[in-house]
C-alpha cells in the first residue's frame, strides 16, 4: 500500500434511536452508535436480521422510521452521512458496456468531494488493487472477483471519510482479501471510518454490533 497522503477532517458518526423498516417488517428499532476518526464497525448477524437494512439506511437509501444518524464536523455542524460516504452494496453499480476505466473515470468525477482529492488515475487504482490489465475491458467480460475488485478501486479514486460496506469480501480471492484488508487498515489510519457488514473476519480493529436473530 502506498503512504497515506492525508488525513480526514475530524468528524463524528452519530446514530441515535434509529429505526429502520424495509417493507412491513420494522428490523432496526432503538439502535444508538458513535464513530469518530480511526474507528470502524463490524456488523454481525443471522440473515434476516437487518444488516443491510441499516448500512442502507445510514447510507441514505431507506429513510428512518424513527431516530437519526448524521455526521459532526470539529465545529459541531451535522451533515448527512451519505454526502461523505461510500457504499459497496452487493451490486458493484458499474455500467456493464462501459470499460473499467471509463467506470471508473466516472465515479472519480461523480463522486470527488471539494478538498479531497486524490492523484490516482483509474488505471493506478486498479493496480492498487491488483487487476490493471482490465482497464480496457467492459465489465460486462470480467469475472465476479474482477468486477468486485474494479468496484473497490473508486474508494481510492474519490476519498471520502466514511465506508459502507456490505459484506465487501464477496467473490475476492485470499489475496484479494487481504489487500482489501490493508486498504481498510490505510483507511482507518488517515482518519477515515469503516462501517462492514460481513460473516467473515475483516482482519481490522473494530467495534462490534451484533444484531438480533431472525423471526
Amino acid at each position: 500500500m502506498t503512504a497515506s497522503p492525508f488525513t480526514f477532517p475530524t468528524f463524528r458518526l452519530q446514530a441515535e434511536k434509529l429505526a429502520l423498516r424495509r417493507g412491513s417488517r420494522l428490523l432496526v428499532e432503538n439502535l444508538s452508535f458513535s464513530l469518530t476518526n480511526g474507528q470502524a464497525l463490524v456488523v454481525t448477524g443471522a440473515n434476516g436480521t437487518g444488516k443491510s437494512t441499516l448500512l442502507r439506511g445510514l447510507a441514505g437509501f431507506l429513510p428512518p422510521v424513527a431516530g437519526q444518524a448524521h455526521l459532526e464536523d470539529g465545529a459541531g455542524a451535522r451533515e448527512t452521512i451519505a454526502s461523505h460516504a461510500h457504499y459497496v452494496g452487493h451490486q458493484e453499480g458499474s455500467k456493464p458496456a462501459l470499460t473499467a476505466h471509463e467506470n471508473l473515470a466516472f465515479w472519480r468525477a461523480m463522486l470527488a468531494l471539494p478538498g479531497l482529492t486524490s492523484d490516482l488515475t483509474p488505471e493506478a487504482a486498479l493496480r492498487q488493487l491488483g487487476v490493471p490489465q482490465v482497464a480496457d475491458l467492459p465489465v460486462a467480460y470480467l469475472s465476479a472477483g474482477q468486477k468486485r475488485r474494479v468496484g473497490l478501486a473508486r474508494l481510492l479514486l474519490a476519498p471520502r471519510p466514511v465506508w459502507i460496506l456490505d459484506e465487501p469480501l464477496t467473490a475476492l480471492d485470499a489475496a484479494g482479501q487481504t489487500l482489501l484488508t490493508e486498504l481498510m487498515k490505510d483507511h482507518l489510519k488517515m482518519g477515515g471510518m469503516v462501517i462492514a457488514a460481513t460473516h467473515a473476519p475483516l482482519g481490522i480493529e473494530s467495534l462490534h454490533l451484533s444484531l438480533g436473530e431472525a423471526t
